[in-house]
């Protein structure tokens, strides 16, 4: 299902998503990032922010991407699977909306993960630091 029929859907019924605290959230494995982007766009949706959470141990991270749309703050969750390198990366959309910079950069210094297809102007980090610093530590085995 693309993300322009899952907007659609929300529009005419709460049915795919799942109220929770005041967010209506929609979690599904076939959802991209980029997509829902352009979906929100072609809805006057407003990008609100991104909450980033490590899972435990090596289950990777969750993205979890708010939009506000005519007063319903919408979730939609995209999980990082695994600590690898290659694992903690997702599209970035700041080339669809540019209110992501800041929060791109944020997470990507804090977390490590890469949003691919875009460069990084330092926020807090100076030359030589590696991005995720708060990344856990590996336990050692």
């Amino acid at each position: 299902m693309s993300a322009v029929e899952i907007t659609a859907e929300m529009l005419a019924s709460s049915e795919p998503y799942q109220e929770e605290s005041g967010v209506y959230w929609f979690i599904s494995d076939e959802l991209n990032v980029r997509e829902l982007a352009k979906a929100m766009n072609a809805v006057q949706a407003r990008f609100v922010t991104i909450t980033t959470y490590q899972l435990p141990k090596e289950e990777g991270f969750r993205l979890e991407y708010h939009w506000d749309l005519g007063g319903r703050l919408l979730g939609f969750a995209f999980n990082l699977s695994g600590n690898s390198i290659e694992s903690g990366k997702i599209e970035s959309i700041y080339d669809l909306c540019e209110a992501v910079d800041w929060i791109e950069r944020e997470v990507h210094e804090e977390y490590g993960i890469e949003f691919t297809g875009r460069e990084y102007e330092p926020l807090l980090l100076r030359p030589g630091d590696t991005p995720g610093v708060n990344k856990r530590e590996e336990v050692a085995k």
